[in-house]
């Protein structure tokens, strides 16, 4: 199944953003021969500017293969935000709540269908100083293991030049031109840890496998060497995703 077809919402989305993308930064995407030309999959990005979302969305909407974003669900509440991400189809995803549960669960019948769910795995903008992608939590290898779809890393640079995160000032910088980097790789082997007993230990370590591919492309992308131990923001107690049954689905 080749999954969603682009439909009315997203081509307005894309005449709506393509074009001040196209005039305002440069361009140097690599590796959308790695995006599936059909089946569900994941694709897993790092995360350090308001702007990357729309950035990365750029790259894959020129592949032909639409993604569903998990996204906080305040903002599906209302507005022109709402309508659009209801339209497009992304999945809202309900913070510290066991509704929570249930963006997995869509992410999960999503790939069934033969779409693409996009995860940010650090669930939030980057606080390593040095921007470098911080220790993932656990929601898509969760799904990855349930579902057995590709895994496709994808690092960006550059929004972040344009719109710094956590900037003290609020303010775009947008001259002299940046140019937005996105390179998707091949996909991540988590075979490994098919057929395990998805305990914290398990998840975590495919996790951090893909966190590693992030990373490793991050580090090609940026031509620096990627600092040995990933930051580890503190984590409250419940939020590093609900849990989510891993029986497969051929079983039931």
């Amino acid at each position: 199944m080749s999954g969603r077809r682009i439909g009315f919402w997203y081509r307005m989305a894309a005449v709506l953003c393509k074009p001040p993308l196209v005039v305002l930064f440069k361009r140097d995407w690599h590796g959308m021969e790695h995006i599936p030309a059909d089946g569900g999959f994941i694709t897993a990005i790092n995360h350090n500017s308001y702007l990357d979302p729309l950035s990365y969305a750029h790259f894959q909407y020129n592949t032909g293969r639409v993604p569903r974003f998990l996204a906080k669900a305040a903002l599906f509440r209302g507005g022109f935000v709402g309508t659009m991400l209801r339209g497009t189809g992304q999945i809202p995803v309900y913070r510290e709540s066991t509704d929570a549960a249930n963006a997995f669960r869509s992410a999960v019948d999503a790939i069934n269908k033969g779409e693409c769910v996009a995860f940010y795995p650090e669930g939030t903008l980057t606080r390593d100083p040095e921007m470098w992608p911080m220790r993932g939590k656990t929601g898509a290898a969760r799904v990855a293991l349930l579902t057995k779809a590709p895994v496709i890393p994808v690092a960006q640079w550059g929004a972040n030049e344009a719109v710094p995160p956590y900037a003290k000032e609020k303010r775009v910088r947008l001259f002299p031109r940046k140019t937005l980097k996105v390179h998707a790789g091949p996909p991540v082997d988590l075979s490994g840890f098919y057929g395990q007993e998805p305990t914290a230990e398990v998840l975590r370590a495919a996790t951090d496998t893909i966190m590693d591919a992030i990373t490793d492309l991050l580090a090609e992308v940026r031509g620096e060497r990627a600092p040995v131990q990933r930051y580890d923001r503190p984590i409250r107690p419940g939020t590093d995703g609900p849990p989510l049954p891993l029986a497969d689905e051929e079983s039931k």
